[in-house]
């Protein structure tokens, strides 16, 4: 375990990295795996519209989340602290979930509204826990200790799987309906016990008081003050611009995984748990053995190496015609994925101003959800005017131009003079 800041122990950051157990519930059951096909192949039956409706009602709830974000995150810089933003879209996010348990077909504008407001807490949430990180360990560690909590989050969403899976495997049949839905309530079961011990346990240093409003007006300051300042940021703006790009076909890729798989390959909803087991297995894999690698060899270096990986993955899915063709697929989407995360974040962590870590953490969430509005959306559309093979190779193109941004990103601590701080220099 590496080094910890005083008083961020081995059992502190345990603690951090078990809210990624806990939240990839409702990611694996809500966004991924099960909701998306009951939304589409239940509650809008005989509509050919499902795949723009699903990605509207994503796209909705990233819209609201990227204008939230960097004035919350200004908020708990000014003193109103992280851990209660989290807590409270934590408690949105469960109770949201639980509410898609009374969604039946025909319910369409419940059905979406619902997911919207519990994604609104899933994502809202990200840019406070996020912004823990760093408090929890050493520049020289982001990489890994940002890696121990996706490995986590990929042991959550096994963990998931295994638990949902005598719920599921019967398919959206209509006498299994009924454990369907319960898996819902299951996500949001898991998600609220696995973050408690954040709340109980870590703690938050920047709380000066109680909750009031003039952290909110303050953080709307705050926010002002640093986009009329920007110029001195350029090399985190850099960075953010890449990952709004691939950002964007990532969460695509994520959100409509399920509905490919079962549309174009017409894989069966048994077939597609599996698909997902294995892709979170080697999403721990990658999030864990490269965030290492990214502490040994650069955060830059190893996300460009990541996002080439994605632009031969997505060639790949354009071509694929066999199942088990698709599965060495998604194994190396779930490398890509746990390690662009994990190595994402670690580098928005070395970048970023320290005394503003909770407001750039809100911008970089603001950049990771504002590109959730147009994926989607792109998608959906494609998918309905041609194929989704097709809507799939387009997204690659977001991939392709991120990596050439990112290629010209400084791998440095922000500083006021930064020609005095050298590039680091890898051991």
């Amino acid at each position: 375990m590496p080094s910890q800041p005083q008083g961020a122990s081995r059992f502190h950051i345990f603690s951090w990295t078990l809210f990624d157990f806990a939240n990839t519930a409702f990611y694996v059951i809500i966004l991924t795996v099960a909701y998306p096909l009951y939304f589409k192949e239940i509650v809008v039956r005989g509509s050919g519209n499902g795949d723009f409706l699903w990605g509207a009602t994503f796209s909705a709830s990233m819209l609201v989340v990227a204008l939230l974000s960097p004035i919350l995150g200004a908020a708990a810089d000014q003193g109103a602290g992280k851990k209660r933003f989290l807590l409270i879209f934590t408690l949105l996010c469960v109770f949201s979930t639980s509410g898609l348990f009374f969604v039946g077909e025909g319910m369409i504008l419940w059905a979406m509204l619902l997911v919207v407001l519990a994604n609104i807490g899933f994502e809202a949430g990200l840019v406070f826990y996020d912004a823990f990180l760093p408090e929890l360990t050493t520049p020289a560690s982001y990489g890994r200790v940002s890696g121990y909590g996706f490995a986590m989050g990929y042991v959550g969403s096994l963990t998931t799987l295994l638990v949902a899976f005598p719920l599921l495997r019967g398919g959206l049949v209509p006498e299994n309906l009924l454990n369907v839905r319960a898996s819902f309530v299951l996500a949001a079961g898991l998600f609220l016990v696995f973050s408690l011990p954040l709340f109980l346990f870590l703690r938050d240093r920047q709380v000066t008081g109680r909750l009031r409003l003039e952290f909110i007006r303050g953080g709307i300051q705050q926010v002002k003050t640093t986009f009329n300042g920007f110029k001195k940021y350029r090399n985190v703006g850099r960075f953010l611009l890449a990952y709004f790009l691939y950002a964007d076909a990532i969460n695509t890729v994520i959100i409509f995984s399920s509905i490919f798989a079962r549309q174009t390959l017409q894989f069966d909803l048994q077939e597609i748990v599996f698909l997902f087991a294995i892709i979170q297995t080697s999403a721990m894999i990658g999030a864990a053995l490269l965030g290492i690698a990214a502490d040994r060899f650069g955060q830059k270096r190893t996300l460009s190496g990541v996002l080439v990986l994605w632009l031969l993955i997505v060639v790949a899915a354009f071509f694929v015609e066999d199942k088990t063709a698709f599965f060495i697929v998604g194994a190396l989407a779930g490398i890509a994925l746990g390690s662009s995360q994990s190595t994402s974040r670690s580098l928005m962590a070395l970048i970023s101003p320290q005394e503003k870590k909770t407001e750039f953490f809100g911008f970089y969430s603001f950049f990771g959800k504002a590109s959730a509005i147009l994926g989607p959306l792109v998608f959906g559309v494609v998918s309905s005017l041609a194929t989704q093979r097709a809507a799939i190779l387009s997204i690659g193109a977001f991939f392709l131009v991120g990596l050439i941004i990112l290629r010209n990103v400084e791998e440095k601590p922000f500083t006021e003079n930064p020609e005095h701080i050298p590039t680091i220099v890898r051991s």
